[in-house]
């Protein structure tokens, strides 16, 4: 496919941050790192990588720093040099060791299989690819060891999907958990931020707020409807028949396969706030196994990428400033689900930047694995 043909087309009472577990290199620009591209750099997402990239102090030989034709050209200051933004087309990818994929579905899915064609290793950001059989699905914190057969240097390319923000939030929290006491069913309730739909729609809640604060009528543009100041059932496509939207559904599915167990038993409500850019989570668990508040605060403790804030005596849990630009996802309001006779219920609520662990600090983890 040529280029042209593109062109049309994110102790109680304290903090505890857990020990990390997860690989974290630490170089800079060398001489033997990958060669890698980011897919979508002037997108919110794709700006993230970036950030990431510097923050953990990632291994590279050289950068490719891709877009749409019209931003090809424009410069990017990146550790201390000036890059030039380039037009993304399938030729972008001849060289390129590890390519990190934030320009949607649809491109993703005529470029990724040509980049892994080339013999790159696509980590692809989108929903493009998440179900695909062969496909690895992955939260470097829970399922490592899908991606194990993948590395660079082989000659052979691949692809790695990164799950959707909401599916990694809640699985970073409740994971360690699964693992005391075998989760049996799990209702979700979240509570998601403008930047899961990109930095036009973090721009029009800016913008919204203004107008609204100003006694000036809303103009919605990227949502149906009001979003400063008004909340609503999140803005993917229905399946009118079931009632169920497809961010609750990737939710479902994408937890069957990442935990590789589709017994059980998942449903979720999703619904868009007006948060800047870190989501909030409220999950009912049902466990095979008794699991007391103490057992799954110690799980909790020892579990890579999660801190704590569960201060009942002065009100203080999770909030989604608290997580806002934080690699951490945050859990609190761990609690018996009083509801239940037994103790083989658990309440916790949970917040996660979206931007990041919710999308790119996922993958450039899932990057770092392939050259561990």
């Amino acid at each position: 496919m040529q280029a042209t043909q593109f062109r049309a087309q994110a102790s109680r009472g304290v903090a505890r941050a857990s020990r990390a577990r997860c690989v974290s290199v630490h170089a800079k620009k060398v001489a033997n790192g990958p060669k890698i591209a980011i897919v979508g750099v002037t997108g919110a997402v794709g700006q993230e990588f970036l950030t990431v990239i510097k923050e953990r102090n990632f291994p590279y030989s050289d950068i490719k720093l891709l877009a749409s034709a019209r931003s090809a050209g424009k410069k990017q200051e990146f550790e201390g040099h000036t890059y030039t933004i380039e037009e993304l087309t399938p030729e972008s990818f001849k060289g390129v060791d590890i390519a990190l994929f934030s320009a949607g579905g649809s491109i993703s899915k005529v470029l990724g299989p040509v980049a892994a064609e080339a013999g790159c290793i696509v980590v692809d950001n989108s929903s493009a690819f998440r179900m695909t059989e062969g496909v690895p699905l992955i939260v470097p914190e829970v399922n490592p060891e899908d991606m194990a057969h993948i590395k660079i240097g082989s000659g052979k390319g691949a692809i790695i999907a990164n799950p959707n923000c909401s599916t990694i939030i809640a699985l970073m929290a409740v994971t360690p958990l699964h693992r005391v006491a075998n989760v049996k069913r799990m209702i979700v309730s979240t509570y998601q931020a403008a930047s899961g739909a990109g930095a036009a729609a973090m721009e029009e809640l800016r913008q919204q707020t203004r107008d609204v604060l100003d006694g000036k009528p809303a103009h919605p543009k990227i949502f149906p409807q009001q979003y400063a100041f008004n909340l609503f059932s999140h803005n993917s496509k229905m399946d009118v028949e079931l009632g169920y939207n497809e961010e609750e559904m990737k939710l479902v599915k994408e937890t069957h396969k990442i935990w590789k167990n589709k017994a059980v038993k998942i449903a979720a409500t999703c619904v868009r706030v007006p948060v800047m850019r870190a989501h909030a989570e409220s999950i009912n668990l049902e466990f095979e196994k008794d699991i007391s508040e103490a057992e799954a605060l110690a799980a909790l403790e020892k579990a890579a990428g999660v801190s704590i804030i569960n201060d009942r005596v002065n009100n203080k849990f999770p909030t989604p400033l608290d997580a806002t630009t934080k690699d951490n996802v945050f859990v609190g309001r761990v609690r018996r689900d009083i509801s239940r006779d037994d103790k083989k219920g658990l309440e916790l609520f949970v917040c996660g930047d979206q931007i990041k662990k919710g999308a790119a600090l996922n993958a450039v983890q899932i990057a770092e694995l392939l050259i561990k």
